[in-house]
């Protein structure tokens, strides 16, 4: 396979170039799986892993691979290569890592568009789509809504769903879909663009796989019917993967997320809250928490019914899960240093021990 055909520009040859990787073969992650991972290149598809200077000069999760990642290889087996480096990302969709607090987890590299899968069953929450837009926001990614198993719902139902998503989600795109009727699917297919890459985000059985089938042309990943004891799908994905599309667009499948905990630094929230940003310039005090100051603008909003009062109150949570995460961040990164300092300590003093 041409690397063209996987997004590959001439701009990134020239970062290769430059930084002396041009003798490798330049490949994309297509899957991980606890450290290895699936790379295509144009000589073909090699199970790879890290050479073990990159391993250990790494500082955080961020320095290694992932899924969607340009790398330099080199082939030693048939099938097996090492890899080398990893070329700049243009964006890196991440989350803060389930338990814990400090750590990020990287969900995918090198997204243009984020395809935010939500049924319309029980499992339907508009505080987790705005979640999903913040961490797309964050990492400058276009979001987009897919409201999968519309059939669920009858018109006089589905329409008053779709006003309140519009009302809080303002300007992002909503398309409704059905594996029933394939409503929407051929919108989708319209929508993704030959090099671009789509990434498939949300909680298990909300029709991520069911989405990839209909857009691929074949049963890329084995889905079940849907349980009735627990209302939703049976079928949970359990790695990422790349799959390129006929169209020639790249579309990743994620597992599941139950739980998007943010961990931006980089404005994704303000993006994502534009209204409350925007309202924020009228406070009074600079310095407003917006929770209880007099002359507060968010406060005034609230209370003449201008600002939605559930917008408000997922956007305080947020915000206090991207503060407590930037502290933690802040405080580990300290005692990793203090503690890098101590270790050169003692070996200092067992040198001058020796001798």
């Amino acid at each position: 396979m041409d690397i063209r055909e996987l997004g590959f520009t001439e701009e990134m040859r020239g970062f290769g170039i430059e930084q002396g990787l041009d003798t490798f073969e330049i490949g994309r992650v297509v899957s991980e799986h606890r450290e290895r991972y699936a790379v295509i290149s144009d000589k073909g598809l090699f199970d790879a892993e890290l050479l073990g200077n990159l391993r250990f000069t790494a500082e955080s999760r961020e320095d290694f691979p992932a899924v969607g990642d340009w790398v330099a290889l080199s082939p030693y087996d048939e099938d097996k290569a090492l890899i080398h480096g990893v070329y700049p990302r243009h964006s890196l969709l991440a989350r803060q890592a389930v338990g814990k607090k400090s750590e990020k987890q990287i969900i995918a590299a090198n997204i243009d568009v984020g395809l935010i899968v939500q049924a319309v069953n029980r499992d339907f929450n508009i505080n987790r789509l705005e979640r999903y837009l913040t961490i797309c926001h964050a990492a400058d990614i276009e979001p987009v809504v897919v409201l999968s198993k519309v059939d669920l719902l009858n018109e006089k139902e589905l329409q008053p769903m779709l006003a309140d998503i519009e009302s809080r989600l303002k300007g992002v795109e909503i398309i409704p879909v059905s594996s029933q009727i394939a409503a929407g699917y051929q919108k989708i297919v319209e929508l993704i663009q030959k090099g671009k890459t789509y990434c498939l985000l949300g909680s298990s059985g909300v029709g991520k796989s069911t989405l990839l089938n209909h857009l691929s042309g074949q049963e890329q990943m084995q889905t079940g019917e849907i349980s009735e004891s627990i209302d939703r799908g049976k079928h949970v994905t359990t790695h990422r993967e790349l799959v390129v599309l006929e169209n020639g667009g790249i579309l990743i499948d994620n597992p599941g997320m139950r739980e998007v905990g943010i961990a931006d630094s980089s404005g994704g929230l303000e993006m994502t809250f534009d209204e409350i940003q925007e309202l924020s310039k009228d406070c009074k005090y600079n310095d407003c928490t917006h929770l209880h100051e007099e002359g507060c603008a968010i406060l005034k909003a609230l209370e003449d019914g201008e600002l939605d009062q559930d917008s408000y109150d997922n956007y305080l949570k947020m915000y206090k899960e991207r503060m407590y995460f930037e502290t933690s961040a802040e405080d580990k990164k300290r005692k990793d240093k203090g503690f890098g300092k101590m270790m050169k300590q003692v070996k200092k003093a067992r040198k001058q021990n020796k001798y």
